[in-house]
């Protein structure tokens, strides 16, 4: 599976990017219901699944690096890994952002900033 963040429609209003593909590779999109779905729930365990490989994925992959004497195929195996755990990431934080609440321009913005 590939993850081509440029060949993703904008997603709608309610819609989730769920972390899987067609049989054809193309994205594949939840009318979403507030979460709570039992398609929902298994793509909540999936992304975390996606996320977990990718921790362990990055672990392998530095020791890969440090190794002085992996050779081409140890290195190609790695970045071959990578990319995928980078893709799935990049699916799953994609989703997950399109999910959050957009900001209300209308509302006065709290400050920040020390009062002197």
């Amino acid at each position: 599976m590939t993850y081509d963040r440029n060949a993703v429609p904008a997603l709608g209003p309610g819609l989730r990017l769920l972390p899987w593909e067609t049989d054809t590779g193309r994205p594949c999109f939840l009318d979403a219901d507030g979460g709570q779905g039992a398609l929902s729930r298994l793509a909540d365990e999936i992304e975390e699944d996606q996320l977990r490989d990718g921790a362990d994925v990055l672990e392998g992959a530095r020791a890969v690096l440090h190794d002085g004497k992996a050779g081409e195929y140890a290195l190609r195996n790695a970045l071959r890994a990578v990319t995928q755990c980078l893709g799935n990431v990049l699916r799953v934080a994609d989703s997950r952002g399109a999910r959050l609440p957009q900001p209300d321009h209308d509302r006065p913005q709290l400050s920040t900033g020390a009062r002197g």
